[in-house]
């Protein structure tokens, strides 16, 4: 495996990751609740979890 001839400095490590930012996620609307969500996130809403507009748990049948 290839090794690095020298030590790469904190301060030319930080330089280059300078342009790595973190970008602020994208929020949808429910189709069937209007709840606001991350995308391609499920999401709970009055005991339910919701994903595409469907149900896939129901925590109120559960108990």
């Amino acid at each position: 495996m290839a090794h690095p001839k020298r030590k790469i400095s904190k301060q030319r490590r930080d330089k280059r990751r300078t342009h790595y930012k973190a970008a602020m996620p994208q929020i949808a609307a429910d189709s069937t609740t209007g709840e606001a969500h991350i995308y391609h996130r499920a999401h709970w809403h009055e005991g339910k979890l919701y994903y595409r507009g469907q149900v896939l748990i129901d925590a109120t049948e559960v108990e």
